[in-house]
């Protein structure tokens, strides 16, 4: 496909990869870059973000487009309205980051905005996806942590300081597990990527999971999400029982956000949504006696993200084009 219809650059960080992707107005993709996310702390006279601005950098210029379009950045974390990467507990070494400034440095004034990764998924489910056509609806990304994005009055809403929907740092449980964030309970301890493994782990210490125990040789900390997963697709109860536990977790967190937001349809994004049903039918069925009023309510409609893990960068790509230059 050529790039005569080409609108926007978008970019997706993300802890291995940065993304970068042509888009059209409409959100196709017509080209994309995949380089590795840089790691470790910056060099002694490095600037904050300097190297994973240069990262970026490397992306756009592997989409080998001759014209300049504007460009949008997701980031993982805490973003304010200014692109300062304020907080990112999966990109240590660029919290802190006025990463807007520093990726203008070497990119110019093209780069019209750093916002929160899955606020751009939600912008992009918004525009084309599964939220599309909805006036107040909620993206729930469900990977190694928990994000999300809110739709309300049929805008996406940022909050006063651009932090909206960090849903995954809802405590739940304050007694729970410590969560990289310095807080503890937090729900996507429970119902993330790192929670299945979690779960999976106390399940097997606890004498269940024997057939998934005996393939890791025993050793209970070798057990993966994704073997769960594989397990309980080939019908393995024990795995069943453990995927029902982290969907009644995110029963419990959805139930949460609707009594504040009260939301028509909420979206499961993220690794985690490739569960499908098995993650989502014990979540369904556990939502109407958390909920206030749950059988006398119309309850939030619960479905799959459609955009795709390309999802953030999309977004980031189509609020670049209704951004002011």
């Amino acid at each position: 496909m050529t790039t005569a219809a080409a609108a926007a650059l978008g970019v997706d960080v993300g802890g291995t990869k940065v993304l970068a992707v042509v888009i059209d107005a409409a959100g196709n993709i017509l080209r994309s870059c995949r380089v590795a996310t840089p790691q470790g702390a910056p060099l002694p006279g490095e600037r904050l973000g300097g190297p994973l601005a240069v990262a970026i950098a490397e992306a756009v210029a592997g989409c080998k487009l001759s014209a300049e379009l504007p460009i949008g950045i997701g980031a993982p974390g805490m973003v304010d309205r200014k692109g300062r990467l304020a907080y990112a507990p999966n990109l240590q070494s660029a919290t802190g980051a006025e990463l807007l400034l520093v990726c203008r440095e070497i990119l110019g004034d093209r780069v019209l905005l750093v916002e929160n990764d899955a606020t751009c998924a939600g912008f992009a489910e918004h525009h084309a996806g599964a939220l599309r056509g909805v006036a107040d609806g909620l993206l729930i990304t469900l990977g190694t942590g928990i994000g999300g994005a809110v739709i309300s009055d049929g805008a996406l809403r940022r909050g006063t300081q651009g932090f909206a929907g960090e849903f995954g740092h809802m405590v739940i449980d304050r007694s729970g597990p410590p969560c990289p964030c310095g807080s503890a309970g937090c729900w996507e301890r429970y119902a993330s990527g790192a929670g299945l493994a979690r779960i999976a782990h106390e399940a097997a210490a606890a004498g269940q999971l024997e057939t998934l125990v005996a393939a890791h040789g025993g050793s209970v900390e070798a057990i993966r999400g994704e073997a769960v997963v594989a397990a309980a697709r080939s019908g393995d109860q024990e795995a069943i029982a453990v995927l029902n536990i982290v969907g009644w977790w995110l029963a419990l967190g959805i139930s949460n956000l609707a009594a504040i937001l009260d939301p028509a349809v909420v979206v499961i994004g993220g690794g985690l949504s490739e569960i499908g049903e098995l993650l989502l039918a014990p979540a369904i069925a556990a939502l109407p006696s958390m909920l206030e009023g749950g059988s006398r309510r119309e309850l939030p409609r619960l479905s799959i993200a459609q955009m795709g893990p390309e999802a953030g960068a999309i977004g980031a790509g189509l609020l670049a084009l209704e951004s002011p230059s």
